[in-house]
């Protein structure tokens, strides 16, 4: 099942995209299905035919996952009793 993420790129602007899983300490790439901009628009840097792209490890600032509608059923927030 692939997870929703939006890689933070140096000198660049958050992409959205999906990856099918996280990446490991020892991994110098990570592999991006549907890349585009946060508010849907395509990157105008890729081809339009373009679905899948790989970029390095050191390129990104950090990675963040977005939640999915199943995810936020085991969130459990402060409980005060």
């Amino acid at each position: 099942m692939s997870k929703l993420v939006i890689l933070h790129i140096l000198n660049s602007e958050p992409i959205l995209g999906e990856i099918d899983e996280l990446p490991a300490p020892t991994d110098n790439i990570i592999v991006v299905q549907n890349p585009r901009q946060i508010d849907g628009k395509d990157l105008s840097y890729l081809q339009h035919q373009v679905t899948t792209v790989i970029w390095p490890i050191e390129k990104i600032n950090f990675i963040e996952i977005v939640p999915g509608e199943d995810e936020d059923e085991d969130i459990i927030g402060f409980v005060r009793e």
